[in-house]
This record gives C-alpha cells, sequence and structure tokens, in this order.
C-alpha cells in the first residue's frame, strides 16, 4: 500500500483505535475525533468539533495552564516537552469522571511551526477495578481463621456473621451500631467484599471529621469557583462511589443540614454538587455506622427522624468485646502472631497469670485498645512470653465495669418494658404517638420497641 492510498483510508485506520483520540488546534479547540472517543466520552464528533479541549475538564489540563488568561495550553511553551504523559480523569458528558491515561504531542509542519497537538486516552476504569479485587484478595489471604478479616468464634459473633452474609445480597441501606473500637469500618468492608456490588467501589468517609463545608463538598464535590479555595471541579464521594457501596462512619456527627441532603439522595438517587443546579445521578448502596444513641438524638432535635427510618433498615449490632470474652484467646494469639511477623521478636504468647489479666480487664475501648495493649507489651516484654507485669499500668488496677453506650441502664428489664409497651398501646387504642406520650418517649422508640419484641397491635391488643 503506498503513502498516497494509505492517506485515503487514515480515517477508517483511527477508527480501528481502542484508544480515544483527538486532534486539538494551537488554539485549543476540537478538530477531530475517532469513534472511540465517542464510545468512551459519550459525545458524538459532532457535539465536540469546534469546543475548548477545556470541555472534558481533564484535572492534568487544569494545572498545566497559563494563569494568564490567554487560554493556551503550557504543551505549546516553548522549552516545552514535545510530549507528555500523566494519569488524569476526564468529565464524560453524563457528568461523572473517567479515570484515563493521556498521551499529548505537539503537531509541527516540515518547517517547524506548531499546527496543534494530538491527544490519546486510554480507558483505566477496568485497571482501577482490578487493582481494588487484588487488594481485597490480599487481604483475605492474610487473615486466616476469620470470617472476611473478622476475628471471633464466639456465640454473638456468629450472630454478626450470619447478619452480614444476608445483609450482603441486599442493596437496602445498611447501619452498624457498636461502641468505639468493635470493628464497624471492618464489617462494613466485609458487607461489600460479599455483596453483589463488590466489583465496584467501596468509598468510606468519616463524618467526624470535617466540618460542614467540608463535609458537604467531601459527600457531593464541588464545582470550580464554588467557594473560596475551590480551584477545581471535584468529585464526591457520592459519584466516586457510584456502581459500588459508600460508608459513612460516626454518622449522628453529621449536622442537620447535611442530613437534609442526604435524605434526598437516598429518596431521588441524585445530588449536586456544591455551586452547581445540574442534578448527577447515583447508583450507590448506603452503609453507616455511629456509636451514639440515635433515638437520644432524635429527641435531642440533632438527628432528623426520617433519615433514621431510612437508614435504619437493616441494623446489625456489635457486641462489646466484654460480652464476647470466649474470642480473647483467639485475638491476642492472632495479634501476637503478626506482631512477631511485624518485629521479627521472639514472642510466643501470654503467661497464665497475664492472660487472667486479659480475660478479666472490661476493655472499654475493645478490640481497638486490645490491640494496643498487646504492643505495648511486646515492645516491653524481653523474649519468649508477655507476663503481667509487661501490660500496660492501667490494666493492672480492677477496672470499673464498663457500661455500654447503647443501652440505657436505668431501663426496666425487658419483661416489663413490653408490658408497660402493650398497656400504653392499648390506653392509647393502638396510636403510637399517643402510647409515646404516655410513656414519655419518643414515637421511634415505640416503633423500635414494637419491633424489637415482636409486638403486633391486632394479636397483642386483643389480650
Amino acid at each position: 500500500m503506498q503513502i498516497g492510498e494509505l492517506n485515503r483510508h487514515w480515517e477508517r485506520v483511527i477508527n480501528t483505535m481502542n484508544e480515544a483520540l483527538l486532534v486539538i488546534s494551537q488554539a485549543g479547540r476540537i478538530l477531530s475525533v475517532n469513534r472511540s472517543f465517542e464510545e468512551m466520552t459519550g459525545y458524538t464528533a459532532d457535539e465536540v468539533t469546534g469546543q475548548p479541549c477545556t470541555l472534558l475538564e481533564c484535572q492534568a489540563c487544569e494545572m498545566a495552564i497559563n494563569n494568564q488568561g490567554d487560554g493556551w495550553c503550557k504543551l505549546f511553551d516553548a522549552g516545552q516537552s514535545e510530549m507528555r504523559r500523566c494519569r488524569c480523569t476526564i468529565r464524560k458528558k453524563d457528568g461523572t469522571f473517567l479515570p484515563a491515561l493521556k498521551n499529548a504531542s505537539v503537531l509541527r509542519d516540515d518547517d517547524g511551526t506548531v499546527l496543534g497537538a494530538v491527544e490519546t486516552l486510554t480507558d483505566l476504569s477496568e485497571l482501577d477495578r482490578l487493582d481494588r479485587k487484588v487488594e481485597i484478595l490480599s487481604r483475605q489471604l492474610d487473615e486466616t481463621n476469620a470470617f472476611s478479616g473478622i476475628i471471633g468464634s464466639s456465640d454473638p459473633m456468629k450472630v454478626v456473621f450470619d447478619i452480614i452474609e444476608k445483609a450482603a445480597v441486599s442493596d437496602a441501606p445498611i447501619i452498624i451500631f457498636g461502641e468505639s473500637g468493635t470493628g464497624k469500618e471492618m464489617v462494613a468492608r466485609a458487607i461489600h467484599e460479599k455483596g453483589r456490588r463488590n466489583n465496584g467501589p467501596y468509598v468510606q468517609l468519616n463524618c467526624a471529621a470535617l466540618n460542614e463545608s467540608l463535609l458537604e463538598s467531601e459527600l457531593f464535590g464541588h464545582v470550580k469557583g464554588s467557594f473560596t479555595g475551590a480551584f477545581r471541579d471535584r468529585m464526591g464521594r457520592f459519584e466516586s462511589a457510584n456502581g459500588g457501596d459508600l460508608f459513612l462512619d460516626e454518622i449522628g456527627d453529621v449536622p442537620l443540614s447535611i442530613q437534609i441532603k442526604l435524605l434526598r439522595v437516598l429518596e431521588t438517587r441524585q445530588f449536586e454538587r456544591v455551586g452547581d443546579n445540574r442534578p448527577i445521578s447515583t447508583d450507590v448502596r448506603i452503609i453507616t455506622a455511629t456509636n451514639r444513641n440515635l433515638l437520644e438524638l432524635i429527641d435531642q432535635k440533632r438527628f432528623r427522624e426520617d433519615l433514621y427510618f431510612r437508614i435504619n433498615v437493616i441494623p446489625i449490632h456489635l457486641p462489646p468485646l466484654r460480652d464476647r470474652r470466649d474470642d480473647i484467646p483467639l485475638l491476642v494469639n492472632t495479634f501476637i502472631k503478626r506482631l512477631e511477623l511485624h518485629t521479627g521478636k521472639p514472642i510466643r504468647g501470654l503467661t497464665r497469670e497475664a492472660l487472667n489479666r486479659f480475660m478479666d480487664y472490661s476493655w472499654p475501648g475493645n478490640v481497638r485498645e486490645m490491640k494496643s495493649a498487646l504492643e505495648y507489651a511486646f515492645t516491653v516484654a524481653g523474649k519468649d512470653t508477655i507476663d503481667s507485669d509487661h501490660l500496660p499500668p492501667h490494666m493492672l488496677t480492677k477496672p470499673r465495669p464498663a457500661v455500654s453506650t447503647a443501652a440505657d441502664p436505668f431501663a426496666p428489664p425487658e419483661n416489663d418494658e413490653r408490658r408497660q409497651l402493650v398497656e400504653a398501646l392499648q390506653a392509647a387504642g393502638g396510636n403510637q404517638s399517643q402510647a409515646a406520650r404516655l410513656l414519655g418517649i419518643n414515637r421511634v422508640t415505640v416503633w423500635n420497641r414494637m419491633r424489637k419484641y415482636g409486638i403486633q397491635l391486632k394479636r397483642d391488643l386483643k389480650n
């Protein structure tokens, strides 16, 4: 095939490429694209021809444009490299972002005059998905004698594992209740890995770590110029988690203004970036967690009742370590093996006295505190075994009994609580709001206790 004949088929040649191809003028206008570009971005050639290349909102390009406002890309600056390669994200027509590998090169004529540039984009979505899968499999191989990395064989943990298995196959919102250090984050990760969305992204956010304005931006993203410091568009966690699971830890610390927007996303599956009015659709399963009593927060007008009902579809209650003491020897052995592998220190276990200290201690910080205690003991101990005098000082004094934050220490026994609720419902003729006023509690509490004790109005109010 001669050069002239090849040129006649050039358009067909570039349309066989898997990579998206763009030809861009020196002024930054798109002159031509191939078919892979149309498939990758959702734009047709007619829609982008003549449009500025900033239409794609490439984050790498935004950092390479001059601040003088002349619109010229630094790729054309004198002294710059003729070719650039970088990893970036581009915005598709539907508003979502695509991870890509970009190759950009300057085009010159025979005299060396700059004519424009040619860029190719390689879709990295599948590579990102495989990277996440490798990370998940590596973590699973590292955890022996564990349920998706969660260590435990006691009866309370078997109940938790059974709920995780059943909850994972659902798309309903899940909320994880438990004290600090009980492993709520690990449960959320296990639900993702065992669920139907495990090939999608898993994104998490600690809602207590940010102030109101930053939390809104982290959740929903923002557009350039929407507030001071917003130098470029930013993708939020809802957008990043599209097709997967979004884990919101410390949901009880979310401000009321953000709670309203969360409720809207749960109900409409749409949200808007900060500073933008274009709705973005998202397909995300929400997993939340808290160590706080949300019913008390509702009574205090600090948490929305309607949001509570939306996120509390499948509740999972993690037992504190003091309520599953049968797991303590297993946890100790597992953590010691990890520390030995990490440090190379030949410590094989605990003496009988040290293990008794572990069994008798109340563990207010739960598994997290236990790990810290073993790290301390591993550092202090010489070799062979950890004795009681190697333990943190606070473990050598008799601790006060810990009270679970999830329970009310002044609540009546369960039998009396159920009887009082049935009597109040009978007096109120089945009206839950009236029964709540009679008992001096919130209507949500009435609803939860009815579900807890299996109370059915038609059946129980006849008695």
